[in-house]
Protein backbone atom coordinates (compact mmCIF):
# COMPACT_ATOMS: atom_id res chain seq x y z
CA UNK A 1 0.00 0.00 0.00
CA UNK A 2 0.66 3.67 -0.90
CA UNK A 3 1.70 16.63 2.03
CA UNK A 4 4.80 17.48 4.43
CA UNK A 5 3.34 19.80 6.98
CA UNK A 6 3.41 19.99 10.72
CA UNK A 7 -0.26 19.15 11.16
CA UNK A 8 -1.80 15.74 11.35
CA UNK A 9 -2.26 13.86 8.08
CA UNK A 10 -5.61 14.84 6.62
CA UNK A 11 -6.52 14.62 2.95
CA UNK A 12 -9.72 16.60 3.39
CA UNK A 13 -10.17 20.35 3.67
CA UNK A 14 -6.99 21.70 5.22
CA UNK A 15 -9.01 24.49 6.87
CA UNK A 16 -11.67 22.08 8.15
CA UNK A 17 -12.19 20.38 11.47
CA UNK A 18 -9.16 18.10 11.20
CA UNK A 19 -8.95 14.31 11.50
CA UNK A 20 -10.78 14.11 14.85
CA UNK A 21 -13.68 16.27 13.71
CA UNK A 22 -13.91 14.46 10.38
CA UNK A 23 -14.02 11.12 12.17
CA UNK A 24 -16.77 12.24 14.57
CA UNK A 25 -18.88 13.71 11.77
CA UNK A 26 -18.53 10.63 9.58
CA UNK A 27 -19.37 8.16 12.32
CA UNK A 28 -22.32 10.24 13.54
CA UNK A 29 -23.68 10.25 9.98
CA UNK A 30 -23.62 6.44 9.94
CA UNK A 31 -25.86 6.08 13.01
CA UNK A 32 -29.62 5.96 12.61
CA UNK A 33 -31.79 7.18 15.51
CA UNK A 34 -33.11 3.68 16.09
CA UNK A 35 -29.55 2.35 16.36
CA UNK A 36 -29.05 4.58 19.39
CA UNK A 37 -32.46 3.89 20.91
CA UNK A 38 -33.98 7.20 19.80
CA UNK A 39 -37.38 7.73 18.24
CA UNK A 40 -37.10 8.36 14.52
CA UNK A 41 -39.16 11.39 13.55
CA UNK A 42 -39.58 10.19 9.99
CA UNK A 43 -38.49 11.47 6.55
CA UNK A 44 -38.36 15.15 7.57
CA UNK A 45 -34.91 14.77 9.11
CA UNK A 46 -32.49 17.05 7.28
CA UNK A 47 -29.27 15.26 8.19
CA UNK A 48 -27.95 11.77 7.62
CA UNK A 49 -27.61 9.92 10.87
CA UNK A 50 -27.81 11.52 14.29
CA UNK A 51 -27.96 15.25 14.88
CA UNK A 52 -25.23 16.85 16.96
CA UNK A 53 -27.63 17.56 19.77
CA UNK A 54 -28.76 13.93 19.81
CA UNK A 55 -25.20 12.66 19.99
CA UNK A 56 -24.33 15.19 22.69
CA UNK A 57 -27.32 14.07 24.76
CA UNK A 58 -26.36 10.42 24.42
CA UNK A 59 -22.79 11.21 25.47
CA UNK A 60 -23.86 13.42 28.37
CA UNK A 61 -22.03 16.54 27.18
CA UNK A 62 -23.31 19.96 26.18
CA UNK A 63 -24.23 20.58 22.54
CA UNK A 64 -21.89 23.57 22.39
CA UNK A 65 -18.96 21.53 23.67
CA UNK A 66 -19.57 18.65 21.28
CA UNK A 67 -19.97 21.12 18.39
CA UNK A 68 -16.60 22.70 19.19
CA UNK A 69 -15.04 19.24 19.29
CA UNK A 70 -16.40 18.38 15.83
CA UNK A 71 -15.31 21.75 14.46
CA UNK A 72 -11.76 21.30 15.70
CA UNK A 73 -12.09 24.22 18.12
CA UNK A 74 -11.59 22.15 21.27
CA UNK A 75 -8.61 19.84 21.79
CA UNK A 76 -8.84 19.06 25.47
CA UNK A 77 -11.36 16.24 25.60
CA UNK A 78 -10.75 14.04 28.63
CA UNK A 79 -10.58 10.26 28.52
CA UNK A 80 -14.00 10.13 30.22
CA UNK A 81 -15.58 12.36 27.58
CA UNK A 82 -14.00 10.39 24.74
CA UNK A 83 -15.25 7.16 26.28
CA UNK A 84 -18.77 8.57 26.54
CA UNK A 85 -18.69 9.71 22.91
CA UNK A 86 -17.37 6.32 21.84
CA UNK A 87 -20.27 4.61 23.60
CA UNK A 88 -22.76 6.97 21.98
CA UNK A 89 -21.27 6.29 18.55
CA UNK A 90 -21.32 2.51 19.20
CA UNK A 91 -17.62 2.23 18.39
CA UNK A 92 -15.87 -1.10 18.74
CA UNK A 93 -12.56 -1.52 20.54
CA UNK A 94 -10.42 -0.74 17.48
CA UNK A 95 -12.44 2.36 16.68
CA UNK A 96 -12.18 3.55 20.30
CA UNK A 97 -8.41 3.26 20.15
CA UNK A 98 -8.44 5.17 16.86
CA UNK A 99 -10.57 7.93 18.42
CA UNK A 100 -8.14 8.24 21.33
CA UNK A 101 -5.14 8.44 19.03
CA UNK A 102 -6.79 11.18 16.95
CA UNK A 103 -7.57 13.17 20.09
CA UNK A 104 -4.00 12.78 21.37
CA UNK A 105 -2.56 13.90 18.04
CA UNK A 106 -4.80 16.96 18.06
CA UNK A 107 -3.39 18.10 21.41
CA UNK A 108 0.17 18.22 20.11
CA UNK A 109 1.86 20.18 17.34
CA UNK A 110 4.80 18.16 16.09
CA UNK A 111 6.89 18.61 12.95
CA UNK A 112 6.52 16.14 10.13
CA UNK A 113 9.05 13.37 10.44
CA UNK A 114 11.46 12.56 7.67
CA UNK A 115 10.53 9.20 6.23
CA UNK A 116 13.29 6.66 5.80
CA UNK A 117 13.12 3.50 3.70
CA UNK A 118 12.05 0.54 5.81
CA UNK A 119 14.59 -2.23 6.25
CA UNK A 120 14.07 -5.95 6.60
CA UNK A 121 15.89 -7.47 9.58
CA UNK A 122 17.87 -10.64 9.00
CA UNK A 123 15.66 -12.44 11.53
CA UNK A 124 12.57 -11.49 9.53
CA UNK A 125 14.14 -12.73 6.32
CA UNK A 126 14.92 -16.01 8.07
CA UNK A 127 11.29 -16.21 9.22
CA UNK A 128 10.04 -15.67 5.69
CA UNK A 129 12.30 -18.45 4.44
CA UNK A 130 11.03 -20.77 7.20
CA UNK A 131 7.42 -20.46 6.01
CA UNK A 132 8.29 -21.26 2.40
CA UNK A 133 5.53 -23.88 2.24
CA UNK A 134 2.77 -21.25 2.23
CA UNK A 135 2.38 -17.95 0.37
CA UNK A 136 3.89 -15.23 2.55
CA UNK A 137 4.70 -11.53 2.28
CA UNK A 138 6.32 -9.04 4.66
CA UNK A 139 4.56 -5.67 4.58
CA UNK A 140 5.85 -2.41 5.97
CA UNK A 141 3.95 0.34 7.75
CA UNK A 142 2.53 1.77 4.52
CA UNK A 143 1.80 -1.67 3.02
CA UNK A 144 4.92 -1.62 0.88
CA UNK A 145 6.08 -5.15 0.06
CA UNK A 146 9.43 -5.48 1.83
CA UNK A 147 9.86 -9.12 0.78
CA UNK A 148 7.87 -12.09 -0.45
CA UNK A 149 8.58 -15.74 -0.93
CA UNK A 150 8.19 -17.42 -4.31
CA UNK A 151 4.67 -18.68 -3.60
CA UNK A 152 3.50 -15.36 -2.15
CA UNK A 153 4.71 -13.56 -5.26
CA UNK A 154 3.10 -16.12 -7.56
CA UNK A 155 -0.23 -15.95 -5.74
CA UNK A 156 -0.56 -12.16 -5.53
CA UNK A 157 1.56 -10.58 -8.20
CA UNK A 158 3.19 -13.00 -10.61
CA UNK A 159 2.99 -10.29 -13.28
CA UNK A 160 5.45 -8.12 -11.32
CA UNK A 161 9.21 -8.47 -10.98
CA UNK A 162 10.03 -10.80 -8.09
CA UNK A 163 13.01 -8.58 -7.21
CA UNK A 164 10.90 -5.43 -6.96
CA UNK A 165 10.96 -5.32 -3.12
CA UNK A 166 14.77 -5.27 -3.15
CA UNK A 167 14.81 -1.60 -4.22
CA UNK A 168 12.99 0.80 -1.84
CA UNK A 169 11.95 3.14 -4.66
CA UNK A 170 10.51 0.27 -6.70
CA UNK A 171 8.71 -1.68 -4.01
CA UNK A 172 5.19 -2.82 -4.88
CA UNK A 173 2.51 -1.44 -2.58
CA UNK A 174 -0.49 -3.68 -1.90
CA UNK A 175 -2.92 -0.80 -1.34
CA UNK A 176 -1.91 0.88 -4.58
CA UNK A 177 -2.07 -2.45 -6.37
CA UNK A 178 -5.55 -3.22 -5.09
CA UNK A 179 -7.04 0.04 -6.36
CA UNK A 180 -4.91 0.81 -9.40
CA UNK A 181 -3.60 -2.50 -10.79
CA UNK A 182 -6.17 -4.31 -13.00
CA UNK A 183 -4.61 -7.71 -12.19
CA UNK A 184 -5.21 -7.25 -8.47
CA UNK A 185 -8.73 -5.91 -8.99
CA UNK A 186 -9.59 -9.06 -10.92
CA UNK A 187 -7.88 -11.36 -8.43
CA UNK A 188 -10.48 -10.92 -5.66
CA UNK A 189 -13.94 -12.34 -6.35
CA UNK A 190 -15.38 -9.91 -3.78
CA UNK A 191 -13.13 -6.94 -4.52
CA UNK A 192 -15.33 -4.47 -2.65
CA UNK A 193 -15.04 -6.38 0.64
CA UNK A 194 -11.28 -6.57 0.29
CA UNK A 195 -11.12 -2.87 -0.53
CA UNK A 196 -13.16 -1.94 2.56
CA UNK A 197 -10.80 -3.97 4.72
CA UNK A 198 -7.68 -2.36 3.27
CA UNK A 199 -9.03 1.18 3.67
CA UNK A 200 -10.13 0.54 7.26
CA UNK A 201 -6.64 -0.73 8.04
CA UNK A 202 -5.10 2.37 6.43
CA UNK A 203 -7.22 4.48 8.79
CA UNK A 204 -5.65 2.68 11.74
CA UNK A 205 -2.18 3.35 10.33
CA UNK A 206 -2.89 7.03 9.77
CA UNK A 207 -4.08 7.31 13.37
CA UNK A 208 -0.81 5.81 14.59
CA UNK A 209 1.41 7.83 12.25
CA UNK A 210 -0.41 11.11 11.52
CA UNK A 211 2.72 12.96 10.36
CA UNK A 212 4.23 10.40 8.01
CA UNK A 213 4.81 12.22 4.69
CA UNK A 214 5.12 9.05 2.60
CA UNK A 215 1.88 7.73 4.04
CA UNK A 216 0.27 11.06 3.19
CA UNK A 217 1.57 10.77 -0.36
CA UNK A 218 -0.01 7.33 -0.67
CA UNK A 219 -3.39 8.53 0.58
CA UNK A 220 -3.16 11.55 -1.70
CA UNK A 221 -2.34 9.43 -4.74
CA UNK A 222 -5.21 7.04 -4.13
CA UNK A 223 -7.56 9.96 -3.52
CA UNK A 224 -6.61 11.51 -6.85
CA UNK A 225 -6.73 8.31 -8.91
CA UNK A 226 -9.50 6.15 -7.42
CA UNK A 227 -13.11 7.33 -6.86
CA UNK A 228 -13.78 4.04 -5.05
CA UNK A 229 -11.02 4.82 -2.57
CA UNK A 230 -12.46 8.30 -1.98
CA UNK A 231 -15.88 6.85 -1.18
CA UNK A 232 -14.49 4.28 1.25
CA UNK A 233 -12.05 6.73 2.87
CA UNK A 234 -14.92 9.13 3.52
CA UNK A 235 -16.79 6.88 5.97
CA UNK A 236 -13.82 6.80 8.40
CA UNK A 237 -14.18 3.14 9.34
CA UNK A 238 -11.11 1.96 11.25
CA UNK A 239 -10.23 -1.70 11.71
CA UNK A 240 -7.05 -3.76 11.42
CA UNK A 241 -6.50 -6.54 8.92
CA UNK A 242 -6.24 -9.66 11.07
CA UNK A 243 -7.89 -12.86 9.75
CA UNK A 244 -10.20 -13.13 6.75
CA UNK A 245 -11.06 -15.64 4.03
CA UNK A 246 -11.12 -14.66 0.37
CA UNK A 247 -11.96 -16.33 -2.89
CA UNK A 248 -9.26 -15.60 -5.44
CA UNK A 249 -9.61 -15.96 -9.17
CA UNK A 250 -6.04 -16.72 -10.08
CA UNK A 251 -5.08 -16.40 -13.77
CA UNK A 252 -2.94 -19.58 -13.69
CA UNK A 253 -4.58 -22.08 -11.29
CA UNK A 254 -8.17 -20.82 -11.22
CA UNK A 255 -10.37 -20.36 -8.15
CA UNK A 256 -8.56 -20.60 -4.82
CA UNK A 257 -10.11 -20.04 -1.38
CA UNK A 258 -7.52 -18.84 1.12
CA UNK A 259 -7.46 -17.59 4.70
CA UNK A 260 -5.26 -14.52 5.10
CA UNK A 261 -3.64 -14.02 8.49
CA UNK A 262 -1.62 -11.03 9.68
CA UNK A 263 1.14 -11.83 12.15
CA UNK A 264 3.05 -9.18 14.08
CA UNK A 265 6.85 -9.13 14.04
CA UNK A 266 8.17 -8.58 17.56
CA UNK A 267 11.32 -6.61 16.73
CA UNK A 268 9.71 -4.61 13.92
CA UNK A 269 6.30 -3.55 15.25
CA UNK A 270 5.47 -1.53 12.11
CA UNK A 271 5.97 -4.59 9.91
CA UNK A 272 3.72 -7.62 9.46
CA UNK A 273 4.07 -11.14 8.10
CA UNK A 274 1.06 -11.97 5.94
CA UNK A 275 0.40 -15.64 5.20
CA UNK A 276 -2.31 -17.38 3.18
CA UNK A 277 -3.44 -20.88 4.11
CA UNK A 278 -5.92 -23.37 2.66
CA UNK A 279 -8.01 -26.21 4.06
CA UNK A 280 -6.06 -29.46 4.16
CA UNK A 281 -6.96 -31.79 1.31
CA UNK A 282 -9.06 -29.18 -0.47
CA UNK A 283 -8.94 -28.28 -4.18
CA UNK A 284 -7.48 -24.94 -3.09
CA UNK A 285 -4.55 -26.71 -1.41
CA UNK A 286 -3.98 -28.68 -4.60
CA UNK A 287 -4.06 -25.43 -6.58
CA UNK A 288 -1.33 -23.94 -4.38
CA UNK A 289 0.78 -27.08 -4.79
CA UNK A 290 0.49 -26.67 -8.56
CA UNK A 291 1.28 -22.97 -8.31
CA UNK A 292 4.35 -23.75 -6.23
CA UNK A 293 5.57 -26.23 -8.85
CA UNK A 294 5.01 -23.76 -11.67
CA UNK A 295 6.70 -20.99 -9.73
CA UNK A 296 9.71 -23.18 -8.98
CA UNK A 297 10.03 -24.09 -12.66
CA UNK A 298 9.96 -20.41 -13.68
CA UNK A 299 12.53 -19.50 -11.04
CA UNK A 300 14.86 -22.28 -12.15
CA UNK A 301 14.50 -21.21 -15.77
CA UNK A 302 15.26 -17.59 -14.93
CA UNK A 303 18.40 -18.61 -13.06
CA UNK A 304 19.57 -20.74 -15.97
CA UNK A 305 19.39 -17.72 -18.28
CA UNK A 306 21.67 -15.61 -16.08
Amino acid sequence: MWLGTGRALDTGNMDGPGPLGDFLQARRALLRPEDAGLRDLGPRRRVAGLRREELAELAGVSVSYYTRLEQGLSRGASAEVLDAIARALLLDDHEREHLTRLADAGRRTLPARRSRPEKLADETRDLLRAVDGVPAVVLGRRTDVLAWNTLGHALLAGHLDFRGPDTPAGRPNTSRMLFLDPHCRELYADWKRKARTVVANLRITVGRHPRDPLLAELIGELTMKSPEFVALWGDHRAAPCDVASYELRHPVVGTVTVTQQTLSIARSPDQSLIVWTTVAGSPSEEALVLLRQLGGDRTAGARALR
